[in-house]
């Protein structure tokens, strides 16, 4: 699997490379800048982009900003965003166009290098891998009364929510002390709601994921 990693920091730009390529990985491009990752991205089109916020030459959103202008030149490119920030306008952009794999950590919350390449992949497979704490700054307020999220009971919100931190039905069933038969009931309800219809072509799990980000 191909990958494009952007980290201004040395020791950690070069901590990461060693990781994912101990885990079969190709990092075809690790670049400090944003310019440096936009560049990388069209040029080497990865499986997946493990990308910092905050990136030379401003220090501000560079690398949101470059993987924003990657995914409108290669739609559907996966893309993992590795910050100490919560970066909320360009993250809800980020989430906006509903293709492809997304993913959003936060750096000093990732300390099992399994669960960080877990995420990676699931995010490259066209999944999602967000943190808690993302989700929770993301939706501090309700922005959905009218929308289709309405519908939704406290505790499919709450089913919702972990699924949008990728877990499986069997983590959830343990995180909120319920079977997993529930679980799988809580998200057929959450499907109906959402006017997710049974399809081949799309995956449901990561489109309901998708409509609660957003």
């Amino acid at each position: 699997m191909r990958v494009v990693l952007a980290e201004d920091l040395f020791l950690l730009r070069d901590g990461l490379v060693r990781l994912l390529e101990s885990y079969d990985f190709e990092v075809v491009a690790a670049v400090d800048t944003g310019p440096g990752l936009l560049q990388a991205l069209l040029d080497h089109k990865p499986d997946v982009a493990v990308v910092d916020v905050r990136l030379p030459p401003t220090f501000t959103d560079e690398g949101l900003r470059a993987a924003l202008e990657a995914r409108g030149r290669i739609p559907g490119l996966p893309v993992l965003v590795l910050s100490q920030y919560v970066e909320q306008l360009y993250a809800r952009e980020l989430l906006a166009d509903g293709s492809g794999g997304i993913g959003y950590l936060l750096k000093d919350r990732v300390f099992d290098p399994d669960g960080f390449v877990e995420a990676v992949r699931r995010v490259a497979a066209g999944g999602t891998a967000m943190d808690p704490d993302v989700v929770a700054k993301l939706f501090a307020k309700d922005h959905h009364r009218d929308g289709p999220l309405s519908r939704l009971t406290p505790r499919e919100r709450e089913v919702l929510g972990l699924m949008a931190e990728g877990r499986s039905n069997a983590a959830i069933a343990q995180e909120l002390v319920i079977t997993e038969r529930a679980v799988i009931k809580h998200t057929s309800n959450i499907f109906a709601k959402l006017d997710l219809p049974p399809s081949e072509a799309d995956n449901r799990r990561v489109l309901a994921v998708l409509a609660y980000l957003r």
